[in-house]
């Protein structure tokens, strides 16, 4: 990484620029001085054992730093009595393991074990009653060596020679557990032919091995791999091409920060392993027992947790087999998985703990077996949609119609499920693995799932229902005209709403598709005008039960229904605390609209501008929130989404306000839904001066920094309370106020930016100051000089401090020449 801010200090900034670079910060340091003298003296610290002690009960070891401690836990949350031996964090509140020795055999009474160098040199687990080995390093080591186990500040735990620090017979490092730390390894042994990989705790309190590993490919490729049971290949790097690997653009140094990443051949092994530039960082990889998803965290002192910088895949249902068998994976719910029709958990503590091997069971047995009986009924099939068929399919080329692929499963007691499209009739025996509803993919299809017959009853009980219905409509008619065409109106009525509240459920999990009478019913005609813009206007509405819902027409859209649909569904499927959810939409004829769910505070503009209504005025801690929110909204779009999507119009309008103000990116799929040259023309001639970036003036391709540099613009404004381009009071003249700004800050006196309806005693004159340097790294004109919104997020959020930035070479002109400004950002 060092070497990529060599690469940004030679890259073609203005003449007295220095490229976006960060230090560590004084605050983090402090903290971390503070919380070492929570611990013993560096000089009464011990940090190994020998063959003269060993180490039982409640002792423990400790790094030379105070960074990591080995010693018998349990993990947290366990209401078993299990012990294990492993090393943790010393420095921070949450207890963390990173490596565990016994995982599959844990002890019972740390008293009665001991962990020691044995009389081989190893270091040994032992029960002391019959002295019998729980684990060891079990390696070979020359008769005339004395060892030590040594823990370093970095985590690792070596076995070496007692007089010879750098004779290594075996480190932690080699061999992790489900935590890869900074310097450790994943690497394949040239010399045993064996891979080395993460593997995962088996559930939330047992660090057993679990069923995901994260490996480099032992067949010599320079990529990484993610198995199902060792066996199924579900998640794949790609190759490394010298700085990246092909499906982790994250990692690549012109966009990852803080990380240096390498690949290793040599004689012995080849090896994957990352750095961390900033030595006050905390971070860490953990291959997750629950999602199966490779997770980098980082740690974050202010609000004492852990945040998550990136994750892969970035979809959980990537993952094989995720929820077990006879389960489906949903992305769009946050349980992700669930049991499909007539199932039930098989094993409901091992489920909450976050272990799903054991998947579903039915709660009703088949009755295939007694279909010759006269009395018995015969099993049924529950038809899912959209969904992604299960794994391993038979194909059965003499079913040739839909109704022979029917009756060949239902006459063959171990099928479980059929399926039949345009390429013939698959049937499935034994466990369902490997469904997922909501599929909107082209490989999507229908499964007919096979159920008792009693499963099946209550689908039958709401059609008899809705026969009675329709008889007691038809006698009423009869009997009484008048009375029978009211109570039509009325079933309509009951029935539309009824339908509506269908959509408003079904939309919590799944795009819902309304018609447009519909929506039209739900505003009111589109009565409630509550905003507009190039793409369109909206429109406030309501949804039966008061739940309130904003519906935009889109304007100037020529795209056909399926490619609409198509988009949409994959706009969908992105959800993030800090986006605007998108619930449903329409397609019909020419009206194309998209309904979101409603912010009842609004845009963020109004807030920042609207000088008549003082009690909106936002607070400090509440701009500086919704600096940090928008930022993790438009990281996920840039980096965790499927397809990198570019907002291309970031400005206070777009950012909405639920009811604790906390903030959502709106509009973000307009600009991949509208296509980027539509954007592009539109996007420049609604444009409010100030936010768009140099590049969409001249032309060149747009990329995640375009969005950064708006997002600079609107933090300047929310610093500030004011727009960055104003007409003066005395004259018809454009005051430019990020010029004055700049000066301010270079000059010390940041605290004279700041929006004069706040009062300085409740602002933190630190994130004032961190915000500000910020956002004029995010206006600097050349592309390669901008942090990216991970980086930005991370600066925000105290994990690292950054330089001063030097004065953008846009507002050095702009300085010179107030006619320039408006030509400039016209």
């Amino acid at each position: 990484m060092a070497q990529y801010f060599k690469q940004l200090a030679m890259a073609p900034c203005s003449t007295a620029a220095r490229c976006f670079f960060f230090s560590p910060s004084p605050s983090l340091l402090l903290l971390c001085s503070f919380a070492a003298l929570h611990y013993l003296p560096l000089s009464s610290a011990i940090d190994s054992i020998s063959a003269n002690n060993s180490l039982k009960g409640n002792q423990s070891i400790i790094s030379v730093g105070g960074n990591f401690r080995l010693g018998f836990f349990t993990p947290t949350g366990s209401s078993s009595l299990n012990f294990y031996i492993g090393i943790w964090y010393d420095k921070i509140s949450v207890f963390t393991p990173v490596w565990v020795a016994n995982r599959a055999t844990p002890v019972k009474d740390p008293t009665a074990s001991e962990l020691r160098i044995s009389g081989d040199g190893n270091l040994v687990l032992l029960l002391l009653d019959n002295s019998s080995i729980i684990w060891s390093t079990n390696v070979t080591i020359p008769s005339d060596s004395a060892t030590v186990a040594v823990i370093l500040d970095t985590g690792n735990l070596q076995l070496r020679d007692e007089s010879n620090s750098s004779l290594v017979f075996w480190q932690s490092f080699d061999h992790p557990t489900d935590t890869w730390l900074p310097g450790a390894k994943l690497r394949f042994d040239k010399l045993t032919n064996r891979t080395q990989p993460l593997t995962a705790w088996k559930s939330k309190v047992d660090p057993a091995p679990g069923i995901f590993t994260l490996e480099v490919d032992p067949a010599g490729t320079y990529q990484c791999y993610m198995l199902w049971n060792s066996s199924r290949i579900y998640w794949s790097s790609g190759l490394w091409n010298g700085n990246t690997f092909g499906s982790i653009p994250e990692i690549a140094p012109s966009r990852n920060f803080g990380y240096g990443y390498q690949f290793v051949d040599n004689e012995e092994e080849f090896y994957f392993a990352y750095t961390i530039d900033n030595p006050n960082m905390i971070s860490r990889n953990v291959l997750d027992h629950d999602s199966g998803l490779s997770q980098q965290w980082t740690w974050t002192e202010s609000s004492k947790s852990w945040v998550l910088y990136w994750t892969q895949p970035p979809f959980r249902c990537s993952v094989f087999a995720l929820c077990g068998s006879f389960s489906s994976c949903n992305d769009f719910t946050s349980s992700a998985c669930n049991c499909i029709k007539g199932f039930r958990i098989k094993s409901r503590s091992d489920w909450d703990l976050g272990d799903k091997t054991a998947g579903c069971e039915r709660i009703t047995p088949l009755q295939c077996e007694q279909n010759n009986s006269i009395d018995s009924q015969r099993d049924g099939f529950f038809m899912m949609t959209n969904v992604r068929l299960p794994d391993k399919a038979d194909a059965l080329a003499m079913a040739r119609t839909s109704e022979e692929c029917e009756l060949a499963c239902l006459n063959n007691c171990s099928c479980n499920a059929y399926s039949y499209n345009t390429t013939g009739c698959y049937v499935w025996h034994g466990d369902l693995l490997n469904l997922q509803e909501q599929y909107n993919q082209p490989d999507a299809g229908t499964l007919y799932l096979r159920l008792s017959a009693l499963e099946l009853q209550s689908s039958g009980s709401n059609k008899n229902t809705v026969v009675t219905w329709v008889i007691v409509g038809v006698v009423s008619t009869i009997v009484l005209l008048c009375l029978a065409i009211v109570t039509v109106w009325i079933m309509i009525s009951k029935r539309r709403s009824r339908k509506m509240i269908q959509n408003l459920n079904r939309a919590q999990s799944s795009l819902v598709s309304f018609t447009y009478s519909e929506l039209q019913h739900a505003t009111r005609n589109f009565s409630e005008k509550i905003g507009g813009g190039g793409f369109g206007s909206v429109f406030k509405g309501s949804l039966p039960g008061s739940v309130a819902i904003a519906v935009k027409k889109l304007e100037g859209l020529r795209q056909g229904e399926k490619q609409f649909r198509t988009e949409v569904g994959t706009i969908g499927r992105i959800q993030h605390i800090n986006l605007v959810r998108l619930l449903g939409f329409c397609s019909q004829r020419s009206e194309k609209l998209l309904v979101y769910e409603f912010m009842p505070n609004g845009s963020l503009n109004s807030h920042l501008f609207d000088r008549t209504a003082p009690s909106t005025v936002l607070t400090w801690r509440t701009r500086y929130q919704i600096a940090i929110g928008v930022a993790k909204g438009l990281d996920y779009l840039h980096e965790q989404c499927r397809d990198c999507i570019i907002h291309c119009d970031i400005k206070p309008e777009n950012i909405l306000l639920d009811a604790s103000f906390n903030p959502k990116v709106a509009d973000f799929g307009l600009a991949k839904l509208m296509g980027r040259d539509f954007s592009r023309v539109v996007t420049t001639l609604r444009g409010t001066p100030g936010y768009l970036a140099p590049e969409w003036i001249t032309g060149v391709a747009i990329t995640t920094k375009a969005d950064v540099y708006s997002y600079g613009m609107m933090l300047l404004e929310i610093i500030s309370g004011r727009r960055n381009v104003e007409q003066t009071e005395q004259s018809s003249d454009l005051y430019y106020h990020p010029t004055s700004m700049a000066s301010k800050l270079i000059a010390g006196e940041v605290a004279t930016v700041l929006d004069g309806g706040l009062g300085h005693e409740e602002v933190d004159m630190e994130e004032l100051e961190r915000a500000c340097k910020i956002a004029f790294w995010c206006i600097q004109n050349e592309e390669s000089c901008r942090p990216t919104m991970g980086q930005v997020l991370q600066v925000l959020e105290g994990v690292v401090d950054v330089d001063m930035p030097p004065v953008p070479r846009s507002l050095q002109l702009i300085d010179k020449s107030e006619s320039e400004t408006i030509n400039f950002f016209h």
